[in-house]
């Protein structure tokens, strides 16, 4: 049997963890693990245990993209796959209900870049980079980069990584606003499953319809996004159950958290 290339653990009850297991090739996406990663992420949306989605890499590199050996020796006419939904591990990534967190061990580059910014929270190690190479390669981006990278740290820092394919520092992507913040490599897991943990605490639905609604709200214009949390929040209020938020808040003060 040949080698696991994708992981799948349970670190956690509610927390699912998807780790890219081919540290030989700093992880590169062959078509095998892009099926096999967009079939994870698909079947465990909406379930209990996947409450919250942990994506790493194993060894030294978190992704370094799309299998260029792989690509180069088909011969198949549609080399890429672009058009098929089930080798699409970014649109799984966005279609996710729950908390996606990036835990970025090393370097994320190109189609390993789009998976980081496919999710919704970036951690990375001290070890990380992340380099936009399409122009370098002689490809356009399929997965959202082009336009994700500019809403994330402004158009005019996207156009130099992506017109250049520099690496950037995960102290300088700390600074710029990519990832969330920048940890030592020993403790990344341990900082991920802990907020994992933290976002486990929240009521199960509201923290689906929370996220649906900043992403939702964050791709419109603000007064049309506020319109939308007021329609939104204005139903969620209609049918609340207070009793079971009483409850609620008697439970995170008994462990401790900040309460209502």
């Amino acid at each position: 049997m040949g080698e696991e290339v994708l992981q799948v653990e349970r670190p956690e009850a509610g927390c699912t963890q998807l780790t890219l297991n081919r540290p030989h090739a700093r992880n590169a996406l062959t078509r095998e693990l892009r099926r096999l990663l967009t079939s994870a992420i698909d079947g465990l949306n909406g379930r209990d245990e996947a409450r919250v989605l942990i994506l790493t890499g194993a060894g030294d590199a978190f992704c370094a993209g799309l299998d260029l050996k792989e690509i180069g020796a088909s011969t198949s006419s549609d080399v890429f796959g672009f058009d098929d939904r089930a080798l699409d591990p970014v649109a799984a990534l966005r279609s996710f209900a729950g908390p996606v967190i990036a835990a970025i061990n090393g370097p994320a580059i190109t189609g390993g870049f789009e998976l980081a910014l496919a999710c919704d929270v970036l951690l990375c190690s001290r070890a990380a980079r992340f380099a936009d190479t399409h122009v370098r390669i002689g490809i356009m981006p399929t997965w959202g980069l082009s336009q994700r990278l500019s809403r994330a740290i402004g158009i005019y820092r996207a156009r130099e990584l992506s017109l250049t394919g520099n690496f950037l520092s995960a102290d300088l992507a700390e600074a710029w606003g990519l990832v969330n913040r920048v940890v030592e490599p020993a403790r990344l897991l341990a900082e991920a499953r802990e907020l994992a943990r933290a976002m486990l605490t929240a009521d199960p639905s509201v923290l689906v319809a929370y996220k649906k609604l900043i992403d939702d709200g964050f791709a419109m214009p603000l007064r049309d996004a506020l319109a939308l949390e007021a329609a939104r929040g204005h139903a969620a209020a209609r049918a609340l159950d207070v009793a079971a938020i009483e409850r609620r808040r008697d439970e995170v003060r008994a462990r401790g958290a900040s309460a209502l």
